[in-house]
């Protein structure tokens, strides 16, 4: 068996002044990253790993490691973000669905003042705005698995399964399947969506796009943050209405229930790995353009060598998006769901060689495939879940994907 060549890595700053990073992605082979015009974009494919099943964080962790160990690296920056990254997608569940972690051949950085671009053997490329992006062509809309009405029959089941007391929560997800006359361009709706949201980070990797207001977990010289989302209420695009919104949902016993939750299961994990955390007692609310949630931001210190992928992996899934207990929400959801989710609120995100990264969960977000794209949405199931509202607000989860795909 041969050795693979080691990858050779070289960072440097470059002078881009306010050329936006999902300007400079070609159509071919784009990875994203990206929050308020700072972060990652890449292209090219220096080294990829594929794996499935529940060794797939393992295996990730483990391939991660050998490539760390085999380049030869020259960084002039310093950052994080900067050095040999990957960027990874993760499946939901152990199956179905496959995993992916991509060393891009091409990395552009910024944080601040500072941008910097990474070359993996190859030579620095001329960093010029690509030709824009073109909408697509003959959109489409259908239903994925279920209609609304089978839908809201699945949600009646799970209200039913939790009021006899066989679990506290449980998140369930619907899918939107949009066709297309030709190939989309996933460019299109990165850059609407970046520019509609965003206070989200706006990915792509491998196929899966979107712009998610969740992060999972960062991990950045010792500290660690994640963000905990549950409870959501729609925007009417009055502001003195969703003013008196945001208060109702701070106050909603349902909503705070569901997020007492998912704020539960992210701190019980992560508290093995850190030395003092903190966890505030009340939510507030995120507003978002489509909708206003309640959110939380869990803090720690790092006491261990777990990198950021292998703490995404601890809090995964949270019961943000499967539930609790956590073993009882996974078995419902295989049981009525009713649809695979592939890589739909799995991890995706990215992380250095020191192990510092940042892993947001796949939400408000789309897979491309042949003829189309795939859409999803989830909600937060709990006793007092009314299966109209929440059809509601699944889609009003769709819109961010639905509208960054429309020619308007």
């Amino acid at each position: 068996m041969t050795t693979p060549a080691p990858l050779i890595v070289r960072t440097v700053p470059v002078d881009l002044a306010d050329l936006p990073l999902l300007d400079l992605l070609p159509q071919q082979e784009p990875v994203s990253w990206l929050r308020r015009g700072e972060g990652l974009v890449g292209w090219g494919v220096a080294a990829r790993l594929e794996t499935s099943g529940h060794t797939r964080f393992s295996d990730a962790v483990k391939w991660w490691s050998e490539t760390v160990a085999r380049a030869e690296v020259e960084d002039h920056v310093g950052e994080p973000g900067t050095g040999l990254v990957c960027f990874g997608a993760f499946a939901f569940a152990d199956e179905p669905g496959d995993s992916v972690l991509v060393v891009p051949q091409v990395v552009v950085g910024r944080r601040g003042d500072r941008t910097w671009v990474t070359t993996v053997s190859v030579e620095a490329p001329t960093l010029t705005p690509e030709p824009a992006p073109v909408p697509p062509v003959g959109l489409v809309f259908s239903d994925g698995a279920r209609n609304g009405e089978e839908w809201m029959s699945v949600v009646a089941e799970a209200v039913g399964r939790i009021s006899s007391g066989e679990l506290e929560k449980v998140v369930l997800a619907r899918d939107l399947i949009a066709t297309t006359d030709e190939p989309i361009d996933v460019r299109w709706p990165l850059q609407r969506l970046a520019a509609q949201y965003e206070m989200c980070w706006t990915f792509h990797v491998d196929g899966l796009f979107g712009a998610t207001p969740e992060m999972l977990v960062r991990r950045e010289r010792g500290l660690v943050t994640s963000r905990v989302l549950a409870g959501t209420i729609r925007r009417t695009g009055d502001d003195e209405r969703d003013l008196a919104l945001a208060a109702t949902l701070a106050r909603s016993s349902k909503d705070l229930e569901e997020h007492e939750y998912a704020v539960r299961s992210v701190a019980d994990a992560l508290e093995p790995h850190c030395s003092s955390m903190n966890v505030p007692e009340a939510p507030f609310v995120l507003h978002l353009p489509n909708v206003m949630h309640l959110a939380t931001d869990v803090n720690g210190v790092v006491h261990d060598v777990a990198t950021s992928l292998q703490l995404a992996e601890s809090l995964h899934p949270s019961a943000a998006v499967g539930g609790t207990p956590t073993s009882a929400a996974t078995r419902l959801i295989a049981e009525v769901e009713g649809m695979p989710r592939d890589r739909y609120a799995g991890p995706v995100g990215w992380m250095d060689a020191s192990g510092d990264g940042e892993w947001g969960i796949a939400l408000r977000s789309a897979m491309l495939i042949e003829g189309g794209v795939r859409l999803f949405a989830g909600c937060g199931i709990v006793a007092s879940s009314d299966p109209e509202a929440e059809l509601a607000e699944s889609q009003a989860k769709f819109v961010p994907v639905r509208d960054a795909l429309g020619a308007g």
